[in-house]
């Protein structure tokens, strides 16, 4: 059969639904840059025309014509050794789209595919098509399915009230004042096109989806949400980072052995909870700086954009400035904690850093006999209104910027104590911390727990716990762990998964 005729019968047989997510996930907003094979030119009407016609014609020619377009690129497409170009990128995000949409066509070449996925240097585990989605836009793609398709012709109208905002575009006049997104995947193509044009506006991204949230406000509950579903609920599922599907993220574990009683310990908790989690995880023993430096290289690869978010554990010896390495040498760390959140492949994406090492000598020590042996060191130590908003400053759009990012926005830093205090190990099991901290995070999967919630409860249940110096002296004392966070949404806990469990049915 002619290639052309298979591709147009395979196409036909794709849902309306389908065809407006498939278009969407393809055509996505943050593709990486610079890359071999890209330019400047606007790619604006490349990804708003198919959509503004469907939904102004409702006809799904154009979008299936890009479909067409893309299939035949690929098909005819050699992948070139060492260099990755805008198509291999673009084939992983199609290829992924078909796979979760459980469309996949018999024409799309997985030997390519392996091919593109060798020259990003993937790993097997990361080779599982669910780290190729953009986890953003399956978030917006649940909120599309929770809105009716009234809920989206009401967010086009309070868009097309903004003059300002969509002056000179071609596209939106297209569309028209009044549509009616009622016919099957219309609604999803209008929604899609909001989405896009908000973000090649430069108005929201994948943290900053506050003029997005804005629109969804303004419609009428009892007409515009799906059953069950709320305008709240709604919004609120945008106030969380986009971590959705395996893998949760990339998790780095950086632990120094030597001269550390249980450090063995701490990586198997921090590697056992990263796995809970559904992250992938790295270990790097007995770090020394060109270790650091070599991993920070490491993770300005292509791959890791494809990463959801960045958890760091770093376990050492220390004092109230830095840390101390494998070789005896010391890094501040203050110059740890700005050096990586700078990394351009996890701009705009939550980064996590578990800092576990004494700040200095201090401790919080409890005298009277009633504390003489108890501690947790032993080795038999276990795992608003609107009337107020009325009053407020208007800050208006023209005062508004989410271009440029200050570089120490969105990442979390977790201290195992507080400044010039000791941090408790307990004699064989590692750090106490990191002991708990791991238990608390496995027993509030699936709770719907932040990590922020778990943090405080950590603060609360490590402080209960007596300890005791391993000194002669033998004090007992407690510790208090602290963070300091730089984010900009609340990042939750996920659900229990696993690379090999299917953890989604296809969307409709």
């Amino acid at each position: 059969m002619d290639e052309v005729i298979q591709v147009t019968q395979r196409l036909s047989s794709i849902t309306p639904r389908k065809k407006a997510k498939l278009f969407f996930f393809t055509t996505h907003a943050d593709a990486p840059s610079p890359m071999v094979g890209s330019d400047d030119v606007d790619t604006h009407e490349e990804t708003q025309l198919p959509l503004a016609t469907t939904v102004a014609l409702h006809n799904f020619k154009n979008i299936d014509e890009f479909l067409k377009k893309k299939v035949n690129t690929f098909s005819c497409y050699n992948v070139i050794e060492n260099e990755i170009t805008k198509t291999d990128y673009e084939y992983l995000r199609f290829y992924s789209a078909c796979k979760y949409l459980d469309v996949v066509p018999p024409f799309l070449d997985l030997e390519k595919i392996s091919a593109i996925q060798n020259k990003f240097e993937m790993t097997e585990e990361e080779r599982d098509y669910r780290l190729l989605l953009d986890s953003a836009d399956l978030v917006l793609e649940k909120v599309c399915d929770s809105l009716k398709p009234a809920g989206v012709s009401q967010m086009w109208t309070a868009l097309r009230k903004d003059r300002n905002l969509i002056r000179g575009v071609k596209t939106i006049d297209i569309i028209g004042f009044f549509v009616d997104p009622s016919p099957t995947g219309i609604k999803e193509c209008l929604f899609f096109f909001i989405v896009r044009f908000l973000q090649k506006a430069d108005k929201i991204n994948r943290v900053n989806t506050n003029r997005l949230e804005r629109l969804i406000a303004q419609c009428d509950e009892s007409s515009s949400c799906e059953e069950g579903k709320t305008i709240d609920f709604i919004i609120d599922s945008l106030r969380f980072y986009p971590t959705e599907l395996y893998p949760f993220g990339f998790c780095l574990i950086m632990c120094v052995i030597e001269g550390r009683d249980g450090a063995m310990q701490e990586i198997e908790k921090a590697m056992e909870i990263s796995r809970h989690l559904g992250m992938i995880t790295h270990t790097e023993k007995n770090p020394t700086k060109e270790t650091i430096e070599l991993v920070k290289k490491e993770l300005m690869k292509p791959k890791y954009q494809f990463y959801s978010s960045f958890t760091c554990w770093f376990m050492s010896h220390g004092d109230s400035n830095s840390m101390v390495l494998a070789d005896g040498e010391t890094i501040e760390r203050e110059w740890f904690l700005t050096s990586f959140p700078d990394i351009s492949t996890f701009q705009l994406k939550p980064k996590v850093f578990f800092m576990v090492s004494c700040r200095g000598a201090n401790k919080f020590s409890l005298k009277g006999d009633e504390f003489e042996g108890q501690s947790a060191t032993c080795d038999y130590y276990d795992i608003g209104s609107a009337l107020i908003r009325n009053r407020m400053l208007d800050i208006t759009d023209s005062v508004r910027d989410i271009s440029y990012v200050q570089p120490m926005m969105d990442p979390l830093v977790a201290y195992s104590t507080i400044l010039d205090h000791l941090s408790g190990r307990a004699n064989a099991h590692g750090s106490i911390y990191v002991d708990r901290a791991c238990v608390l995070m496995s027993e509030n999967i699936s709770r719907g727990r932040s990590l922020t919630e778990i943090l405080e409860h950590l603060s609360q249940d490590l402080h209960d716990i007596l300890q005791e110096t391993m000194d002669e002296d033998r004090i007992v004392y407690k510790q208090a762990c602290h963070y300091d966070s730089f984010f900009r949404k609340t990042l939750k806990l996920p659900y229990t998964r696993h690379p090999k469990e299917d953890v989604h049915s296809a969307p409709q």
